[in-house]
C-alpha cells in the first residue's frame, strides 16, 4: 500500500457519513492504506460511537480486499463482540477464516449466523441462504459431500430460485451416486429442480442431445445473461490483416496447467506451423508455476493472462491483438469466461475441447469434433457449425509414466481375478451404468471392478446397492488418487477398461489406451457419449468394442472376461501402435486444425461466416423437462426422433410450435 504520512488523520468533530465518502475516494485514488489509517483513527477517537460495528466492518472490507487478512480477522471479531445482530460480519468473517486456511472455523461462522436467523425478514432470509450457501461452498471442496447438500438443500426450501445452489446440489448429488440425483422436496418440484441443473451435470444425467442443447440455451440466457459493456462489432484490426500473414488465432483457457485439458493440448500449441498461424494463449485460471503452465508460456507466440482483467477490458485486449479466430477452451466449465466472449471480441469464435457438447450460444460460430462424435446428420442437434478432425482429442505423447508398477496386491486387487477398470469421476456412474456393470460382474464370477475413489459416502452406497443386487460388495475396489505418472502406471494391472455412459471417459480413455488397456464403450446420441468411441476407433482398435446398444455392451463385456475376447493381441497393438495411431498423433491433429482455421477464416472474409441456430429451444427445453430421464433411459428408446415429434405433436395441439430444421418439420 502507498505512503499514508502526507494524508491528514480523521478531524475532530468528523462525520461517519464524510469519514465513508473521504475513505471511499481515497479508496479510487489507490489510496487503500490512506483509507485504513482513516479509520483507524476514527475508530480510536470514538470507541463509543453507536455505528462503530459498521466501521469496523467497512475497515475489515479494505484490509480483505488487500490481502491483510490477519488485521482483518481481528478488525471483523471486534465487530461482532459491538454487534453480535450485524449479520453481513459473519459471511465476511467466514470466509477470511477460510482465506486463512482455517476452513473448519469458518463453516462454524456461517452455521452460526444460519442459527441465528430465526425471525421471518426479508433481509433475515438473504443473510441466512447466503451463510448455508458460503458453508456448502467450503464443504464442497474439502470433499464433505453430505454436509454440503445438507446446507443445500435447506437453503433451497427457503428459497427455490437459487440457480448456482440448484446446480451445486445436483453436482454433489451426482458425485455421491445418490440415485435418484433429481429429487422434489419441500418446496421444490423435480421439474424445478431440473432447471437448474448445469451443462456439464447434464452430460451425465441423460443422453437427449435435444434436451442438452436446450439445457446449454438456457444455462446461456439465465446465467450467463447480457453482457456487461459494449459488443465489439468493428474488429478492424484482424480484418485488415495482409493476406500473405498468418492467421492470428487465440487459445482462450483456465486450464492451461497441470489440468486434464492441460495435458491434453501440451503439444499443440508448439506444433502450430508458424508461416500459417500467429499463437496467442489467453490464459484466465487460477495462478499457477507449473512445468505444464510454464511450457504454455513457452510455446505460445504470446501468452497474455487476462485472470484479473474484467470483460470488457480483455475483450478489448483480444481485439486489439487482432485475434482472427478465437477458440474457446473453455465452454461451461470451470473459470470460464463465457460473458468476455459475449462482447464478440473476435469475427469468429470456436467451441473446441474443453466442454463436450453444444454451448447453444448467439456468438459461437462453429464446433470442432470429428465424423464418429457428430456423424453426418446429427448436426441438428448443435446450435453451432459442424466442424471435423480425423480425431476430435489432441494427446500428449510427452507425458511421464512412473517407472514403479505396483503389485496388484498392493492396490487391494486379486493376483488371479479378471479386473474390470473404470477410472472416471464417480460423478458419472449413473445406476443405469452401474446395473450393467453388476450384472457383467455376476456373469463373470472370477472379476472385480476397479473404480477411482470418490468420497467414503459414495464408496458405500455403491457397496451396498451392489450386496442388495447379490454382488459380494468386496468385488468393488477402489483405487486411491495418484499423481499422473504413478495413476498411469497402475492402469498395467486392469484387462479390460469399462466406460460410462452418457458421459464416457474422455481423457480417462486415452490414459488407459496409452498404456495398453483396451476400452469398451457403449456410444448414444450426445457428445460426451460417443467421444470415447472415437478415441477407441481412432487408437485402430476393432469395432467391437464400441457398443450401440445397451445388450451387446453388457454381452460383449462377459465374452471378454470370460476368455472370448484377444485382450493380448489388443495390448500389443496398442503399445506398438502408440507414436503413429490418428489418436496419438498430434502433428496430423495440428495440421488439420490449420486447414479448418483456414476455412473458418475464409468464411469470414467471404461473408459467409455462419450464424448460430437457435429456433426454438426455449420449447425443446419446456418439453424436455417432462420427460423423467431417471425412470426411462432415453438412450434405450430405439426411435429417438419419433419419441420427440410424438411430444412435440402433443405440445403443438394446444400451443402451436413454430417449424424448425431439426425435428418439427412442416409436412411435405
Amino acid at each position: 500500500m502507498p505512503d499514508t504520512a502526507h494524508i491528514a488523520p480523521a478531524a475532530p468533530g468528523m462525520s461517519v457519513m464524510e469519514l465513508i465518502q473521504s475513505a471511499e475516494a481515497l479508496k479510487a485514488g489507490g489510496h487503500a492504506a490512506a483509507a485504513v489509517a482513516l479509520y483507524e483513527t476514527f475508530v480510536a477517537q470514538n470507541p463509543d460511537h453507536p455505528l462503530l460495528y459498521a466501521l469496523l466492518f467497512n475497515l475489515g472490507v479494505i484490509l480483505t480486499d488487500h490481502r491483510d487478512l490477519n488485521r482483518a480477522r481481528e478488525v471483523m471479531e471486534r465487530a461482532l463482540e459491538v454487534n453480535p445482530d450485524f449479520h453481513s460480519v459473519y459471511i465476511n468473517l467466514g470466509r477470511i477464516y477460510e482465506g486463512l486456511g482455517d476452513n473448519a472455523k469458518a463453516v462454524l461462522t456461517w452455521n452460526g449466523l444460519a442459527g441465528r436467523l430465526g425471525q421471518i425478514t426479508g433481509s433475515a432470509l438473504k443473510h441466512k441462504t447466503m451463510a448455508l450457501n458460503q458453508a456448502a461452498r467450503v464443504l464442497e471442496g474439502a470433499h464433505q459431500d453430505e454436509p454440503a447438500e445438507t446446507a443445500l438443500r435447506i437453503s433451497l426450501e427457503i428459497d427455490p430460485h437459487q440457480r448456482e445452489a440448484m446446480q451445486h446440489f445436483i453436482a454433489l448429488r451426482q458425485r455421491q451416486c445418490a440415485w435418484p440425483i433429481v429429487i422434489p422436496f419441500e418446496n421444490m418440484t423435480r421439474e424445478h429442480l431440473l432447471t437448474g441443473i448445469s451443462p456439464l451435470s447434464i452430460d451425465a444425467y441423460t443422453d437427449d442431445p435435444i434436451f442438452q442443447l436446450a439445457l446449454s440455451y438456457h444455462y446461456n440466457l439465465k446465467d450467463v445473461g447480457v453482457p456487461v459493456g459494449d459488443i465489439i462489432t468493428n474488429h478492424w484490426s484482424a480484418k485488415n490483416n495482409q493476406k500473405d500473414k498468418p492467421i492470428r488465432i487465440g487459445y482462450l483457457s483456465s486450464d492451461l496447467r497441470e489440468h486434464a485439458i492441460g495435458h491434453l493440448m501440451y503439444e499443440v500449441l508448439g506444433l502450430h506451423d508458424r508461416s500459417k498461424v500467429e499463437v496467442f494463449a489467453y490464459y484466465c485460471g487460477i495462478p499457477s508455476n507449473d512445468p505444464i503452465h510454464n511450457h504454455y508460456k513457452e510455446t505460445s507466440d504470446h501468452f497474455i493472462d487476462i485472470t484479473s482483467m474484467d470483460d470488457v477490458t480483455a475483450a478489448r485486449r483480444i481485439a486489439d491483438d487482432g485475434i482472427q479466430i478465437l477458440i474457446d477452451v473453455n465452454g461451461y466449465t470451470r473459470d470460464g469466461r463465457t460473458k468476455l466472449l459475449a462482447l464478440r471480441p473476435a469475427p469468429v469464435i470456436v467451441n473446441w475441447l474443453g466442454f463436450p457438447g453444444s454451448l447453444g450460444s448467439p456468438y459461437h460460430h462453429y464446433i470442432i469434433a470429428d465424423d464418429w462424435i457428430i456423424p453426418e446428420g446429427d448436426e441438428i442437434y448443435y446450435s453451432e457449425a459442424v466442424t471435423r478432425l480425423p480425431c476430435y482429442q489432441p494427446n500428449n505423447r510427452l507425458r511421464i509414466v512412473a517407472q514403479e508398477v505396483p503389485t496388484r496386491a498392493e492396490v487391494g486387487l486379486p493376483e488371479d481375478a479378471f479386473v474390470f477398470c473404470c477410472f472416471n469421476g464417480t460423478h458419472k456412474i449413473t445406476r443405469f451404468t452401474f446395473d450393467r456393470w453388476l450384472e457383467i460382474l455376476s456373469r463373470v464370477p472370477n472379476s472385480v471392478l476397479w473404480l477411482l475413489s470418490g468420497a467414503e459416502a459414495s464408496h458405500g452406497r455403491l457397496k451396498a446397492y451392489a450386496e442388495s443386487k447379490g454382488i459380494d460388495p468386496a468385488r468393488i475396489v477402489f483405487a486411491d488418487k495418484k499423481a499422473n505418472p504413478h495413476h498411469l502406471a497402475r492402469y498395467q494391472l486392469a484387462d479390460l477398461f469399462l466406460d460410462t455412459t452418457p458421459y464416457g471417459a474422455h481423457t480417462t480413455c486415452s490414459d488407459a489406451l496409452w498404456m495398453g488397456v483396451p476400452v469398451l464403450t457403449l456410444s448414444g446420441r450426445t457428445f460426451a457419449s460417443r467421444v470415447c468411441g472415437s478415441l477407441v476407433r481412432a487408437a485402430g482398435l476393432p469395432d467391437e468394442l464400441i457398443c450401440t446398444t445397451a445388450q451387446d455392451y453388457i454381452d460383449r463385456a462377459v465374452a471378454i472376461g470370460r476368455g472370448k475376447g484377444d485382450i493380448k493381441a489388443w495390448r500389443e497393438h496398442l503399445l506398438a501402435n502408440r507414436l503413429t495411431s490418428t489418436l496419438f498423433d498430434t502433428s496430423k491433429l495440428v495440421t488439420h486444425l490449420e486447414g479448418l482455421y483456414a476455412d473458418m477464416w475464409q468464411a469470414c472474409l467471404d461473408d459467409r461466416l455462419p450464424q448460430p441456430d437457435l429456433a426454438n429451444l426455449d420449447t425443446y427445453f419446456e418439453m424436455g423437462l417432462l420427460h423423467d430421464h431417471e425412470a426411462v433411459e432415453v438412450q434405450t428408446i430405439a426411435d429417438y426422433k419419433g419419441f420427440w415429434r410424438e411430444k412435440l405433436a402433443k405440445r403443438h395441439a394446444y400451443r402451436p410450435v413454430p417449424f424448425d430444421n431439426r425435428l418439427w418439420k412442416k409436412p411435405e
